[in-house]
């Protein structure tokens, strides 16, 4: 089976009320424990690739990685540029294969915003490449992304329509209280989902995909793993889990979770030196990590997203 869109994807979960999980991938470890987890819940699945990322890892070796998880799974897989920042960066990784991009203008003025979707949408259109938008600023920070608390800013419900039909965008990601990064929310806050907000959009845009960006729930055991193997992480809290499975069951159809993934796996190997500091085997430190990222996976595709059994 080829690398697929997220079309037929989002349609299935915008009707079965479930979310897609859409999972940042760096090396092969990682890419290994999200596809071999989705494998065995026969759960569908966005493997999407930073713009820091595509640096790091380089583009081809990345390629080469998601194609073995296609041949290796037979899972309806997309591959998905997150927060792409120019038209220069969705154009390199439309041409060179992936099926789906994210054109993040959302720092711009609303009528840049649009006029640089546009210019995107249309390319990715020509080439069978569907586009991801975003309407709202989300704090945090994530790679390159960084935005202060104050000047993060909510959707507001009442451009949606007129953005989406501006741009022709396939998809939109808003803000409606997710938060980038794993330095979210204070312990003693009270995190929430604004699905007054994601109602209003659903309404304005029934049958749209929504995306949720920022949505990783910031484990706290993993926290607790790195400092008391020589870390000195700041506890923190993310939205509970049991909000986004609300908004999946409603227009959200991707939810995107890094942080999630980096906090198990860093934990992980901070765990095993600990145990074992003489050992230098990457192979010995790197498959317990693997297992975590499964672990983490798993749990998020059946407790949050829903979207086990739906391959």
């Amino acid at each position: 089976m080829p690398l697929v869109t997220t079309k037929e994807m989002f349609e299935k979960a915008y009707n079965g009320g479930y979310a897609i999980g859409a999972f940042n991938v760096n090396n092969m470890e990682i890419v290994q424990g999200i596809t071999e987890a989705a494998a065995e819940l026969n759960a569908p699945l966005i493997l999407q690739v930073s713009k820091g990322a595509r640096a790091y890892a380089n583009h081809t070796y990345l390629m080469k990685l998601v194609e073995a998880a296609v041949i290796e799974t037979g899972l309806p897989i997309a591959l998905h540029l997150d927060h792409g920042n120019s038209f220069e960066l969705c154009k390199s990784c439309i041409d060179g294969g992936f099926t789906s991009v994210m054109i993040d203008a959302s720092s711009k003025s609303f009528e840049e915003n649009i006029a640089l979707t546009r210019q995107v949408v249309e390319y990715a259109h020509d080439h069978g490449v569907v586009v991801e938008a975003e309407l709202g600023t989300l704090a945090g920070i994530e790679d390159e992304v960084n935005v202060s608390a104050e000047d993060s800013s909510y959707t507001r419900p009442e451009d949606v329509q007129e953005f989406v039909e501006r741009t022709g965008c396939d998809s939109l990601a808003i803000a409606i209280g997710t938060s980038h990064g794993a330095y979210k929310f204070k312990p003693g806050t009270d995190p929430k989902l604004r699905l007054d907000i994601l109602e209003e959009v659903q309404t304005r845009l029934p049958g749209f995909p929504i995306v949720l960006h920022g949505s990783s729930s910031v484990p706290q055991e993993f926290v607790k793993m790195i400092n008391e193997n020589g870390g000195n992480m700041p506890g923190a809290i993310g939205i509970p889990e049991e909000q986004l499975r609300l908004a999946a069951q409603k227009a959200v159809c991707k939810i995107n979770i890094d942080s999630d993934l980096r906090l198990a796996m860093t934990a992980s190997i901070r765990k095993y030196f600990n145990e074992h500091p003489d050992h230098f085997d990457p192979r010995q430190y790197l498959s317990p990590a693997r297992d975590a990222i499964k672990a983490m996976v798993k749990h998020k595709i059946v407790d949050v997203l829903g979207c086990d059994g739906k391959a």
